[in-house]
C-alpha cells in the first residue's frame, strides 16, 4: 500500500505521517490523539522543563501504547545582551504604552533551552522511541547517549547540505523542511532565508543526497500532499498546521479565529517574535515592526519584551503578540479531532496514489 515502509518498520506506528511537534500550542492531549489515529506523536519539550516532560510522556504512555516521539531544541544558547534588549524594548514603547504596561517592571526571560545533559537523562530514563531536534544535532556524545537509550534520532535539515551533514553526524531519519513549513526554520548550516527551497524542490534533492529515510515536511495538508511527497522519493510526511484547530490542540479561542479565516496569503517569516527566522500567520507586531527587523535581540531573547504584550492583547480576545505559527497550507486545516483527521489525511493519499497507479 505504502511505497515506502521503512519510517513504518522504524517507527511501528500504522501510517507513515508524523505530528509536528508545535511548542506552545499543544500537549499528551494532541499526542495521543495523533497516535490513536495511527501517526506519530511528537512532544514539543523545548519550552517545558524536564519534570514536565517526564509528566507528559507517563500521560502519553498511560493512554495509548504507541511509540513516542520527543522533540528538542538544540540551538547554541546566546548570552542576553542588555543594551540590545534595551532597544527592542524601546522599539516596543508605544505598544507598553498602549497598553497601560510599566516598561520597568521585570518581567521573566524567554525559556527556550537547547537540548542538555539533564534532558539526556530524562531522555535515558523514559527511552521514547524517537527522539527529534530541531537547528541541528546535540553534541556527538549527547548524540551517543540517546542512541544508546534505544531512540531513533530525527532531526530537519532545510537544504542539501544541512541534511548530508545531519547523516554524517548520526541522524537515522531526516526531516526535509521547505520554506512552505510553520514556525521556526531548521537551519543550521546558513543564516540566509533568502536561499531556502520549498518542499518539493528539496525532498527529492535530499533523497538523492542521503541513504536514510527522509520526512517531507511544509504545505501538506491533505491526501494530495502526501501522496505528492512519497512521489517524490520520501518516505513519509511531517504534518502541523492541520491539526492546529483540533479540539485536542491548545490554540486560543482567539489564534483559532484567526487561523479560520487565514488564506495561502496570510504567513510570513519572521523574526521578531523570537529572534530568529519562523513563519506564522502576520499578527500587529509582525506587520509594524516586521517582519524582519534588525533590532530583534538574538534567539530566544526577543520573545522575552513581547511576553507582557502578549499576555495583555490575549485577555482583550486579541492576538496582536502572539505566536501565530503556521505554514502556507494553513487555509486547508479542518476541525476534526485528530485522531479522525489523521486516518482521514492516510485514507485519501490512498486513495490519490491507487488514483495515480491507475
Amino acid at each position: 500500500m505504502w511505497p515506502d515502509r521503512r519510517l513504518l518498520d522504524l517507527f511501528k506506528t500504522e501510517f507513515p505521517i508524523v505530528l509536528a511537534p508545535m511548542a506552545g500550542v499543544m500537549d499528551a492531549d494532541l499526542v495521543i490523539a495523533a497516535a490513536q489515529g495511527g501517526a506519530l506523536g511528537s512532544l514539543p519539550c523545548a519550552m517545558i522543563p524536564a519534570e514536565k516532560a517526564r509528566e507528559q510522556v507517563n500521560i502519553i504512555r498511560q493512554r495509548v501504547s504507541a511509540p513516542v516521539n520527543m522533540n528538542f531544541f538544540c540551538h547554541k544558547p546566546v548570552d542576553a545582551d542588555p543594551a540590545r534588549e534595551a532597544a527592542w524594548k524601546a522599539r516596543l514603547g508605544s505598544y507598553y504604552g498602549e497598553f497601560g504596561i510599566d516598561p520597568a517592571a521585570p518581567i521573566n526571560a524567554a525559556n527556550r533551552a537547547p537540548f542538555d545533559a539533564a534532558f539526556c537523562a530524562v531522555v535515558e530514563e523514559l527511552k521514547p522511541e524517537v527522539a527529534s531536534f530541531h537547528f541541528g544535532l546535540p553534541s556527538p556524545d549527547l548524540v551517543r547517549r540517546v542512541k544508546a537509550a534505544g531512540s531513533i534520532v530525527v532531526s530537519s535539515a532545510t537544504t542539501v547540505k544541512e541534511a548530508i551533514w545531519l547523516e554524517q553526524n548520526g541522524a537515522d531519519v531526516i526531516i526535509a523542511q521547505g520554506a512552505e513549513a510553520g514556525g521556526h526554520r531548521g537551519m543550521f548550516l546558513t543564516d540566509d532565508i533568502a536561499e531556502q527551497p520549498g518542499t518539493f524542490a528539496l525532498v527529492p534533492q535530499v533523497v538523492d543526497a542521503v541513504k536514510v529515510p527522509v520526512i517531507a515536511a511544509g504545505g501538506i495538508a491533505d491526501g494530495r500532499g502526501i501522496a505528492a511527497a512519497l512521489a517524490l522519493g520520501a518516505s513519509g510526511v511531517q504534518i502541523g498546521t492541520a491539526y492546529l484547530r483540533c479540539p485536542e490542540s491548545k490554540v486560543t479561542a482567539a489564534a483559532r479565529a484567526v487561523l479560520a479565516q487565514a488564506t495561502d496569503e496570510s504567513t510570513v517569516i519572521t523574526n521578531v517574535m523570537t529572534g530568529r527566522p519562523a513563519r506564522g500567520v502576520a499578527n500587529r507586531v509582525m506587520r509594524e515592526v516586521g517582519p524582519i527587523s534588525p533590532d530583534a535581540p538574538a534567539f530566544p531573547h526577543a520573545a522575552t519584551a513581547l511576553g507582557p504584550l502578549k499576555v495583555a492583547a490575549e485577555k482583550l480576545g486579541r492576538v496582536d503578540f502572539t505566536n501565530l505559527w503556521a505554514g502556507q497550507a494553513v487555509g486547508m486545516g479542518r476541525e476534526m479531532p485528530a485522531a479522525e483527521l489523521t486516518r482521514a489525511l492516510a485514507g485519501a493519499a490512498l486513495a490519490r496514489m491507487r488514483q495515480m497507479a491507475g
